[in-house]
């Protein structure tokens, strides 16, 4: 693993000036109410947050690369926060396990046994005004098993190239984007109490999916690809059986809110 990390000198100067000042303000040199500056400061922190991503002083993100070894199934946990995450598989990155960009202190910690590799990213090993998005990749030639929160933050996972056993994806206040994959060994969860969950089916799957929506959420379906067999059920209207829910399906998914909406395409 590798990470590419630097103070910007910009800060640096910024820094060192600003403690310069209020130095000379304490030793009466200079008549200065530091009160007075604090817009200043906001309006500082508010461009580094526009042009970067992020408000600390180290750079917004680390780039790392983990290569793969002997590994031949892997899972990865992600707790986020209030950070978005994005998620898709490795392109032209032979040999690699995962590669990708961390919030500032968030180094993913990998431990391997028996062949199987084990990923965590949690967003309490963080600087609590890092805000940087996890950008993540993840090898397309092995299986993998998901487990990704947040509270707040938006949540974008790309499976459609990956080989996926299972998955649990949930976020308390953000939205839920879940490309899935073509195939699936075990059901695929995606839960927001309050944001919007929505599924991403490809055209030759056949998918069954369970939506779970509060009395205060919507749920929105292309009909023109789905048909509801029972209450709650959605089917790939591309079945052969159709009106029916199916006894053979690439992909079980359960999709879930409380307030938002939920969308299936």
């Amino acid at each position: 693993m590798r990470s590419q990390a630097r103070a910007p000198w910009l800060w640096a100067l910024i820094l060192i000036a600003v403690g310069v000042v209020l130095l000379l303000d304490n030793f009466l040199l200079v008549d200065l109410d530091a009160a007075d500056y604090w817009p200043f400061i906001l309006v500082v922190l508010a461009v580094q947050l526009l042009l970067r991503g992020d408000i600390g002083l180290s750079w917004a993100a680390h780039t790392f690369g983990i290569t793969r070894g002997s590994v031949r199934t892997g899972s990865i946990e992600v707790e986020s926060g209030e950070v978005d995450v994005q998620l898709r598989a490795l392109r032209s990155k032979s040999g690699r396990l995962v590669a990708g960009q961390y919030t500032a202190r968030s180094r993913p910690a990998l431990t391997v046994r028996n062949n199987q590799a084990h990923l965590v990213l949690r967003r309490g090993d963080t600087w609590p005004i890092s805000l940087a998005d996890w950008d993540l990749g993840l090898a397309d030639d092995l299986p993998w098993d998901l487990l990704i929160s947040s509270y707040l933050g938006r949540l974008e996972l790309d499976l459609r190239d990956l080989p996926v056993r299972k998955a649990y994806i949930a976020s308390g206040l953000g939205n839920i984007h879940l490309a899935c994959p073509e195939y699936a060994d075990d059901m695929l969860y995606a839960r927001s109490s309050l944001g919007d969950v929505r599924i991403s089916i490809p055209e030759d799957s056949r998918a069954v999916i369970h939506v779970q929506a509060g009395p205060f959420a919507r749920v929105r379906v292309d009909t023109a690809r789905f048909e509801e067999v029972e209450p709650g059920i959605y089917a790939s209207v591309r079945l052969d059986a159709p009106h029916t829910i199916p006894k053979a399906a690439d992909l079980h998914i359960t999709a879930s809110t409380t307030f938002g909406s939920i969308y299936l395409a």
